[in-house]
């Protein structure tokens, strides 16, 4: 059984990415890792090549910057590291996900025992979705992905590049038949919102334009009115106490939290979101 790790990373530095955090999280048990690096001048391409290791194989692109709708890029330039894998298993991480040392005997174990089940064309991974700094989730972001696809050429990346679909029908794995899926007993460490709040105002602007063109709607415009990032729901995150990946505690010793917070529970706020959304934990 063979397993190749793909990802996709531009602007990794100018945006503060964990990319090579991300990369390092499952180099341990993969056979080889794809990584597409978009055309860009901040110092990506280099970051990349200094990880050093020989089972990383990058793959240089120039981004169509005329697919400006419905983050439909994001999932291209997936394909485009998807293509280049020669594994039995691929094992997709973006470039601000990262695995925790802890689960890699979980994703093994995984893999061996569907390896042959034909049936099951994906692996669920659960969600930790860390919002402002190191210590805060957001329990209402989505809490389930696939992450680990059977590379038989009958599954993409879609949309946004969050999911993965069937070639031939469009069908959206997630949405299908139970059997299509299994879990990998693993979760992500996610920490696309972790950043300092103008580094992350500046990257929700671009993702702004890659979902919406030069025409967004107006609860995206408001973003190039602000002068730093607004983490509106910060006050009524859910307290993370648990241990992050060894790869990323040098960042989470080097930060510190982004203001102080009541416990949610004494928050009237965070009632009322709960009647609003759920509770999800």
């Amino acid at each position: 059984m063979r397993l190749s790790g793909f990802t996709f990373c531009r602007n990794a530095v100018r945006y503060d990415y964990p990319a090579v955090e991300s990369i390092r999280s499952i180099l341990p048990i993969v056979d080889e890792f794809i990584v597409n690096v978009g055309r860009c001048d901040d110092g990506t391409l280099e970051l990349i090549r200094s990880i050093g290791d020989p089972k990383i194989r990058i793959v240089e692109s120039v981004w169509d910057e005329t697919l400006r709708k419905d983050g439909l890029i994001y999932s291209q330039q997936t394909n485009i590291a998807l293509a280049h894998c020669t594994g039995d298993w691929a094992f997709y991480l973006q470039a601000d996900e990262v695995i925790h040392e802890d689960d890699l005997s979980n994703i093994i174990a995984a893999m061996q025992r569907y390896y042959r089940v034909p049936e099951v064309k994906g692996l669920l991974f659960r969600y930790l979705h860390f919002v402002g700094d190191y210590w805060s989730t957001n329990p209402w972001f989505y809490h389930k992905a696939v992450r680990i696809i059977r590379n038989n050429g009958e599954v993409e990346s879609c949309g946004d590049a969050v999911g993965f679909h069937f070639k031939a029908t469009g069908q959206y794995l997630q949405s299908g038949p139970h059997e299509w899926l299994a879990p990998s007993s693993a979760q992500v460490f996610h920490y696309g919102w972790v950043k300092d709040p103008k580094t992350m105002l500046v990257k929700k602007q671009e993702q702004t334009k890659v979902y919406h063109g030069d025409a967004p709607p107006p609860s995206e415009a408001k973003l190039y009115e602000l002068a730093t990032f607004e983490f509106e729901d910060y006050p009524i995150l859910k307290e993370f106490r648990g241990s992050h990946p060894a790869v990323m505690r040098a960042r989470v010793a080097a930060t510190q939290r982004l203001g102080p917070r009541r416990n949610r529970w004494l928050n009237w706020q965070f009632y009322r979101e709960v009647l609003k959304r759920g509770f999800r934990g």
